[in-house]
């Protein structure tokens, strides 16, 4: 990268801009329109005309009224695609979920009584949209994610949970310890389960020092 301009391929401009500094818009057509303007005439074949209330908006054409209706109905369809098992998909919903809270929150001030509401329906969309990204062995997000939520949330169980199974995917094995002894602390209903994700660690510990010391064995003998 040295001698590279750091900021190229970000930069976004204006056509006025773009002739200023590459005196070309990019494409020889419009150039050439540019040069000799003229009246155009635009052809628009209609593909399908959708009532009102038949499509679901996107996040940014709703009203705040509308987001907040919204949000339940996504999150369900998030949930039947999850038991579908369409991961991907399930992800979108709740992220869509998300981003129209999201966009409410930002109005509110930090800390206040209806800032905390939006965020405590966050909170679960949240956690679902990490149970999909672990799914998706998208295991980093999940980690900042989860992180986020414990940074408000210190008792919250399932993100500790998340959060221990993604630090034991990528070897944070302490971590990942330190997080389902968390589990335990705080609602010790769920040693079944914190014990079968300690026992796979365990085994994939033990399957890994059996690998290098094959790996080293064969790197001596060489």
């Amino acid at each position: 990268a040295a001698g590279k301009d750091p900021l190229e391929g970000q930069r976004h401009c204006c056509s006025v801009a773009q002739l200023h500094d590459h005196y070309s818009l990019g494409y020889p057509d419009l150039d050439e329109l540019q040069k000799n303007p003229q009246p155009l005439i635009f052809d628009i074949e209609v593909l399908k005309v959708e009532e009102p209330g038949s499509y679901q908006q996107d996040p940014w054409a709703m009203t705040d009224e509308e987001k907040l209706q919204a949000v339940p109905l996504i999150h369900k369809e998030g949930n039947e695609l999850y038991r579908q098992g369409k991961v991907q998909e399930a992800a979108a919903k709740y992220y869509d979920a998300i981003a129209c809270l999201k966009n409410l929150q930002m109005k509110e001030q930090p800390g206040s009584p209806d800032w905390i509401e939006l965020d405590q329906k966050i909170t679960p969309l949240l956690l679902n949209y990490c149970q999909c990204k672990l799914q998706c062995e998208e295991y980093y997000e999940v980690l900042d994610h989860c992180s986020s939520i414990l940074n408000k949330y210190e008792d919250n169980v399932k993100a500790y949970f998340k959060r221990g199974k993604a630090h034991a995917a990528v070897w944070n094995v302490a971590e990942a310890r330190a997080d389902f002894a968390k589990v335990l602390a705080l609602d010790p209903s769920l040693r079944p389960v914190v014990s079968r994700e300690l026992r796979s660690l365990e085994a994939r510990l033990r399957e890994k020092d059996a690998e290098d010391k094959i790996r080293f064995k064969d790197i001596f003998s060489q």
